[in-house]
């Protein structure tokens, strides 16, 4: 198959029935009983989600989120005979160093909404023009625009970074920033593969201790001033991770759910902003936006992602325990040659330690914050800009 590697815009323009329909299915919801334990233990509260599912269908302004989202430049393009939709916002700033951002699950490209301005043009928000940034802010395989996904392997890594590799030789960039979050700092890890030689760095986020599915961490065995990150991962490992076995075992059962109940989506989402945000925020519209949450919400329920989404994790599992299978029966898994530079930031919810992380002291640019989590440029954007620029400062 030829991809036709046109450029096209973008818009987004969710249809009136799409919206009725929405609106309808929550004033229909079928709830189920409190929860015979009180707080967030067994799942999200019932008061809790019901106060934002009447929220969203009477309070939400959709179309105002929507005429938001629409001042950013989207952009479609082919490759791999699927359609990639994509953000790319041009610095004023002629000499800017092109940076390709990648989110995670359960987000898409929006979620870097309110870096945008300040990263592209510092200028204009009292910052060095010196570190502007042209931002290139794909969608995931199976995640808001980027769908539906018309081919297997959609949630293979190292295909998405050979997609990546691609949209930057369509819009000239030959060498180019990375950053990632979550699922984004894996397809960050296969960028420093498949184009060391273009990639001058990459900055990760939300990332975490240890596979979730490997073993328990020794909390006694880690530093001091580790334990508490340790035991936080061995929490989500314990306690955290019913979302992950079945999205990695069973995402076709969940996808009946997720597309048929915009509720079912909601709390779907909502738990992991619970869990992952900030830990002295009390509830998840406290660490982040009302407003924003819902519009990621509404992005995943409008385009059907709960459901691609989850095909994606299935696969990218898949392909990780095929990859990990490979390295452990290789000879040398050391033998590969050192990549581009890379830069941490760890978050107040972040179970990622340095020991573990950089066992050897390689990683120049390690940074801790005691706020934000899972979603910095959602929940703390003026750190995660801080960091950013200061690790490509020395790069560019």
């Amino acid at each position: 198959m030829t991809d036709d590697t046109a450029i096209r815009p973008f818009r987004i323009n969710i249809p009136a029935a799409d919206l009725e329909d929405l609106e309808d299915r929550l004033s229909r919801t079928r709830w189920p009983r409190q929860s015979p334990e009180p707080g967030w233990s067994h799942g999200v509260p019932l008061d809790y989600l019901q106060d934002l599912a009447h929220y969203w269908a009477t309070g939400f302004d959709w179309r105002s989120q929507e005429a938001e989202l629409n001042e950013l430049p989207q952009f479609i393009t082919t490759i791999g005979g699927q359609s990639i939709h994509f953000l790319h916002v041009r610095s004023p700033e002629t000499d800017a160093l092109p940076l390709i951002l990648t989110h995670g699950w359960p987000s898409s490209p929006f979620e870097y909404q309110k870096v945008v301005g300040p990263l592209t043009d510092p200028r204009a928000h009292g910052g060095d023009p010196a570190d502007a940034f042209h931002l290139v802010i794909p969608s995931l395989p199976g995640y808001g625009f980027f769908t539906p996904v018309t081919g297997p392997g959609a949630g293979n890594l190292f295909q998405v970074a050979q997609q990546w590799v691609e949209l930057m030789n369509r819009l000239g960039y030959d060498r180019f920033a990375v950053q990632g979050t979550d699922v984004g700092t894996g397809v960050a890890g296969m960028l420093a593969m498949v184009a060391s030689d273009r990639v001058v760095g990459i900055h990760l986020t939300g990332t975490t201790a240890g596979m979730p599915f490997g073993p328990a961490l020794d909390v006694a065995a880690v530093p001091q001033a580790d334990r508490a990150r340790a035991e936080l991962f061995n929490e989500f490992q314990a306690d955290g991770i019913g979302y992950l076995h079945l999205q990695a075992s069973r995402p076709q059962t969940l996808a009946y759910a997720l597309t048929d109940s915009p509720v079912a989506q909601l709390a779907w989402i909502v738990e992991k902003f619970k869990e992952w945000t900030d830990p002295a925020a009390a509830l998840p519209d406290d660490a982040v936006d009302r407003d924003q949450l819902l519009t990621t919400v509404s992005v995943f329920w409008f385009t059907g992602a709960g459901a691609s989404s989850a095909h994606a994790t299935y696969e990218g599992m898949q392909a990780w325990r095929a990859m990990a299978a490979r390295f452990a029966d290789a000879d040398d898994v050391h033998s590969a040659p050192a990549g581009p530079p890379v830069g941490y930031a760890v978050f107040a919810a972040d179970a990622t330690i340095r020991a573990l992380a950089d066992p050897t002291g390689q990683i120049g640019h390690w940074s801790e914050y005691d706020s934000g989590g899972h979603s910095p440029a959602m929940e703390t954007p003026t750190l995660l800009i801080g960091d950013i620029r200061a690790f490509f400062a020395g790069l560019r």
